[in-house]
């Protein structure tokens, strides 16, 4: 039963510990039993002839037995700390293990909730162009009808009007049928807004300058009257590359913003337009700049609305709603920043080439 090799721990360091501690309970257990038994032998029988004899048949016994029961003491002490450390260890091991567990039901359920959000975010997104589709939709029959219903009595009453001008006796009747004239072909106008907005036609691709498209846009609209006090500013790179779009439909978007930056801006403000390529290298900003009076927070959520406009009598509310139509037509996007009294930011995203679509050689750079 004493203590063997097989029995010690693998560990050296725990092996010197086991050791010392046999060594320190046979010391104690001998201490116990033969240090008293040896002493009361030298102080009672001192004057014994047979003291060596007594010795050696009862305190030498005495001693083999208290080193026997030392040494069975000692391993057991051993064998049971040996145990312990076991369990400890095993103990310390199967928390880690829960602990590592727990972990990863803790990673498991925050990756869940993520994808949970995700997905509500998705669905989010696809009930809100679900609805988008539903309005177009709505609206396509609505410009189809009108366009059928409206257009063809308009033209004849648009005629009527122009000769009764003609045949005009007094100033007051050539101003009222000149606002009779001015209302028809507004009514003209929104039926052919309607058109384009419902049903955008086919994209007419080129290779387009953008810097050489916003010059012939500002020379455009630079003599008209709304544009007098205003400064016209353009920050376009001379290295930006040429990209892949329609060139009516980006001037229209162009021409759309710039009237309504104008029509905010106040005598003697001043409306930017730049451009830039993106960190990825694939699309190109533009972004149009005011320093109007900006937008209130209560309009903003609204401005891509169709007919939504807070000029009233001055507008259809189709400008910002078309120009949105002919960017996502581009596979590209359009954002505002605005607030009141701080101006206007409208940020347009478009790629610069057109995957799956036809250019047109014989036009393909404009430059």
């Amino acid at each position: 039963m004493l203590l063997t090799l097989t029995d010690a721990p693998k560990s050296s360091s725990q092996g010197g510990y086991y050791v010392r501690i046999w060594l320190i309970s046979t010391a104690t257990v001998a201490a116990i039993f033969v240090v008293p038994f040896a002493l009361f032998f030298l102080l009672f029988d001192l004057g014994n002839p047979r003291l060596k004899q007594t010795i050696l048949l009862d305190a030498l016994p005495c001693l083999a037995c208290g080193l026997i029961l030392a040494a069975v003491a000692g391993h057991r002490a051993v064998l049971y700390l040996h145990s312990t450390t076991d369990r400890v260890a095993r103990a310390h091991e199967l928390a880690r293990d829960r602990e590592r567990e727990r972990d990863m039901a803790q990673q498991e359920l925050i990756n869940r909730l993520k994808e949970e959000r995700e997905l509500a975010r998705h669905k989010v997104q696809f009930e809100s162009q679900l609805a988008e589709y539903e309005k177009y939709a709505a609206l396509a029959q609505l410009a189809l009808g009108a366009a059928h219903e409206i257009n063809n009595p308009l033209l004849g009453i648009l005629s009527h009007l122009e000769l009764e001008l003609r045949e005009a006796r007094s100033d007051d009747e050539r101003i009222e049928i000149e606002q009779c004239i001015e209302g028809a072909k507004r009514i003209s106008q929104t039926i052919r807004g309607l058109l384009n907005y419902t049903r955008p036609d086919p994209l007419l691709l080129t290779r387009i300058s953008l810097s050489r498209l916003v010059d012939d846009t500002f020379g455009f609209l630079a003599h008209q009257p709304l544009f007098r006090g205003i400064k016209l500013e353009k920050k376009i790179p001379a290295d930006l590359p040429a990209i892949s779009a329609d060139a009516n439909q980006l001037s229209q978007i162009l021409m759309n913003l710039l009237l309504n930056a104008a029509q905010a801006s106040p005598d003697g403000g001043t409306i930017t337009v730049s451009a830039a390529t993106t960190a990825d290298g694939d699309s190109v900003e533009i972004k149009v700049s005011d320093t109007g009076k900006g937008i209130p927070a209560d309009v903003l959520p609204h401005v891509f609305e169709p007919f939504f406009t807070t000029k009233r009598g001055k507008g259809t509310g189709l400008g910002l709603s078309i120009s949105q139509a002919y960017v996502r037509s581009h596979g590209g996007d359009i954002h505002i920043d605005s607030a009141a009294n701080t101006g206007t930011n409208v940020h347009i995203w478009l790629p610069i080439r057109q995957e799956g679509h036809a250019m047109h050689e014989e036009e393909e750079v404009i430059t």
